[in-house]
């Protein structure tokens, strides 16, 4: 019987055999230190200036490290396996490689890089594995989780641009965990989305709800990622929060969190996405007024924001200008390839 995929390598062949053999630079007498630079050099075809830089900076860096650390034949095969499992452990409602991404850091930082705030306007922070896109459609004022051991919190924000003007109508997802830290999606027998909602802001820019006091609560450790924590030495523990991410057309994406302030893990994150900017007082609502205008009990907890998104020709101009500037500390001549930075070789 023929391997089921062999149309599929038929495919690949036929066009393996249209590349233009003449053109690939010429390779021998590889060595420990020579090997860099034929890879660059073999790679140096691609047609795309930032995929060709990405690859070239990925491969330098890759082979640096191996030779940085006198990367033995078993360490990488673990690092091998490691990844393999990662992958493994992804499904529809767990992304184990996010998970990765977020404890080793990198998540903050290419979300600092790609979304720069200019002063006053919301930081972003890390997405986190357990986003997903089936939160309802929700109104103001609704109770967005269901757990009945959860303490009452009433949330009150505004959404503003850069000038101070209400956004309006800015799709808002939030979600948070149980008072057990737990997503609705880590239980097997749940019945539908639960602690995750989608709103819209009014004409003044306004959104509010009724959830559940945040929690800090592990992130998932019974895998790949918890056991690199466990070789480390590091804790999976996160401050208490409640996500969000806005979207309206003509703005820059945002993803952020709050945290609340004092929380036992605020400085030690497991995924290091706690900012100054971020951390919010939780307070009681103790105005009867208040409390009739919101439909709540007075002595509920409240957690109030004033959110701002900062617009896209804002932050693609503050993307060019600190990425040309990030290029040049580093001595390098550089130009912008769709709004990227790429080599200037003309």
């Amino acid at each position: 019987m023929a391997p089921h995929n062999v149309q599929d390598n038929d495919a690949q062949n036929t066009s393996i055999n249209k590349m233009p053999q003449k053109h690939t630079p010429l390779m021998k007498n590889l060595t420990v230190d020579n090997i860099t630079e034929n890879v660059i050099k073999i790679n140096s075809n691609c047609q795309n200036p930032r995929a060709k830089y990405l690859a070239e900076r990925l491969v330098t860096h890759l082979h640096d490290f191996a030779r940085e650390t006198r990367l033995s034949t078993k360490e990488w095969m673990d690092a091998l396996l490691f990844l393999t499992a990662t992958g493994q452990k992804c499904d529809e409602f767990r992304q184990e490689f996010i998970l990765l991404s977020d404890v080793l850091g990198l998540s903050l930082l290419v979300d600092s890089i790609d979304h720069p705030k200019p002063a006053q306007s919301t930081e972003g922070t890390v997405l986190g594995p357990f986003h997903t896109h089936e939160a309802k459609d929700m109104g103001h004022g609704d109770v967005v989780h269901k757990d009945p051991d959860g303490e009452p919190c009433l949330v009150i924000c505004t959404v503003k641009d850069t000038a101070g003007l209400p956004v309006t109508d800015a799709k808002i997802d939030m979600w948070e965990t149980d008072s057990h830290g737990f997503y609705d999606v880590q239980y097997n027998e749940r019945d539908g989305p639960n602690g995750r909602a989608v709103l819209r802001s009014d004409n003044n820019g306004d959104f509010w709800f009724k959830a559940i006091v945040p929690v800090p609560y592990p992130i998932p450790h019974d895998g790949p990622v918890g056991n690199l924590l466990k070789l480390l030495n590091r804790h999976p523990m996160r401050p208490s929060h409640m996500h969000f991410m806005f979207e309206k057309p003509g703005y820059d994406h945002l993803i952020t969190a709050l945290y609340l302030r004092d929380d036992p893990y605020e400085t030690s994150d497991a995924v290091f996405g706690v900012k100054d900017s971020l951390l919010v007082d939780l307070k009681t609502v103790t105005d009867e007024q208040m409390a009739a205008k919101y439909g709540v009990e007075v002595g509920i907890k409240l957690l109030t924001y004033d959110f701002v998104l900062v617009s896209d020709a804002e932050a693609e101009e503050l993307r060019g200008k600190k990425a040309l500037e990030a290029m040049a500390a580093q001595g390098r001549k550089m130009k912008l390839y769709n709004g990227l930075p790429v080599p200037d070789v003309d």
